[in-house]
């Protein structure tokens, strides 16, 4: 243990640049470099939110990427297996590593001065640092007592954790040798955990000296692999990334090697460019690469576009992949129905979510300009199928007169879909239907194809 920092909270390491082995001093070599702050340490123990909140409360310019959102990735379920990890990479950490790798430069051209990044390393091996010679890295551990942990994981509630599992993991890392220092959070609410690591990290990130943005495009090169992109956009709180994920799921049980990515998972950065899209469309052609070379064919996306120009960098990004945009849409009753139940929390826990723990008043409010905001990015209005739900023997498998049909063409999307009356399963099991894709293994349609 090195000693208390100026909180009095246990700091143990030496704040070494493990990179190189150097302090953070203003004459350090290689400062040019982007400096990537890593904090990571075992689930529950709160590094994605104390990475959050110094994101959100940095003046910027600078990022942010949670790596465990750059990782899934899974061949069809086995008997033994309902995600079989790879046999050379189980828990995929070096997968994650080099898609982080991959996207930290598209970062640094958008402008970023600092990137921070949270999320689990391997508990044994650390970090692969020949991967990251080309930044500035920085980890730092988070850690706390068992008990508090499994009390954290208890209140956290979330049911994929596996307690036992877990607290093996955070015993490993307590008796490894890993990179960096390591701040003791027990007994620490959130709001002095993100002081005591500020106030351990200082004056980060170092000025580098250099304008990101002037070393490039935002965008970087096309990424010429081939593969299917199935693309949901939509309004806030139509239901991209519930549907997305059964999309992602259906597709993994039908035998198809499948990964999953949330674009707005790949696009933090503060204060937020004028138009993000080059930065996330550059960061998803470079994680499809890594997915793809590791076995994937298909890759499930979730994410809003609001222009047909927009759609078109992502395609460019991708030449060689076959991309369908499936616009998602919803009436105003059923918009405002989900948008309220996500203020409620019954969203994923993902950061940067605007909507939960929003008061109903402004939930509605904004419920009725993303619809409106819709029906223009459409071109035409929105489903408006209140009135039809509510019809004497409906039967919600034939559309009613005068109903346009379930699937069509919109400005941004190649398929239209009206989930109204659907769960996520029933959308999932649409577009897998409509995109009319090839047998797992058979290979893409030809890129630039469209679906009918």
């Amino acid at each position: 243990m090195a000693g208390l920092n100026r909180s009095g909270v246990p700091i143990a390491g030496d704040g070494r640049n493990l990179i190189d082995g150097r302090g953070w001093g203003p004459d350090t070599p290689g400062m040019g470099l982007l400096p990537v702050l890593w904090i990571y340490g075992p689930p529950g123990v709160g590094k994605s939110t104390v990475a959050w909140e110094l994101f959100a409360q940095h003046p910027g310019p600078v990022g942010y990427v949670d790596i465990d959102q750059l990782g899934m990735c899974y061949g069809a379920p086995t008997a033994e297996e309902w995600s079989p990890e790879p046999a050379d990479d189980p828990g995929r950490y070096l997968r994650k590593e080099r898609n982080l790798a991959a996207i930290v430069d598209n970062f640094h051209r958008a402008g970023a001065r600092g990137l921070i990044v949270s999320g689990i390393v391997d508990s044994v091996r650390g970090i692969d640092f020949d991967l990251f010679r080309h930044v500035a890295l920085k980890p730092l551990r988070l850690r706390c007592e068992p008990a508090e942990l499994v009390r954290r994981l208890g209140e956290r509630n979330r049911a994929g954790d596996r307690l036992d599992e877990i607290a093996d993991y955070a015993e490993q890392m307590d008796r490894g040798d890993l990179p960096g220092d390591c701040i003791d959070s027990t007994g620490l609410d959130k709001t002095k955990t993100v002081d005591a690591v500020r106030d351990h990290l200082r004056d980060w990130p170092p000025d580098s000296g250099t304008d990101g943005a002037a070393n490039g495009a935002a965008n970087g090169a096309a990424v010429t692999v081939p593969g299917e992109i199935v693309w949901l956009c939509g309004p806030a709180a139509v239901g991209k990334s519930t549907a997305g994920w059964e999309t992602y799921m259906q597709s993994r049980l039908a035998g198809a090697h499948t990964a999953f990515l949330d674009l707005q998972q790949i696009g933090f950065l503060r204060p937020e460019p004028a138009d993000d899209h080059r930065l996330k469309a550059a960061n998803l052609a470079a994680i499809w690469r890594t997915y793809y070379e590791a076995g994937a064919r298909r890759l499930v996306v979730v994410g809003s576009v609001e222009h047909p120009d927009q759609v078109a960098l992502y395609r460019a990004a991708l030449p060689g992949a076959t991309v369908t945009v499936c616009h998602l849409r919803a009436g105003l009753r059923r918009l405002t129905e989900r948008t309220l139940l996500r203020g409620q929390g019954q969203g994923p826990p993902i950061a940067g979510d605007t909507l939960a723990g929003r008061p109903p008043a402004e939930l509605r409010r904004r419920a009725a300009a993303a619809h409106a905001r819709d029906q223009a990015v459409a071109g035409e209005p929105a489903p408006d199928t209140e009135a039809r739900d509510h019809a004497p023997g409906r039967d919600r498998g034939v559309p009613s007169a005068g109903r346009r049909p379930a699937c069509t063409r919109t400005a941004v999307g190649d398929l239209e879909i009206d989930t109204d009356g659907q769960t996520p399963a029933d959308t999932a099991a649409e577009i897998l239907k409509r995109i009319s894709a090839p047998p797992p293994g058979t290979g893409p349609r030809s890129p630039g194809a469209r679906a009918t």
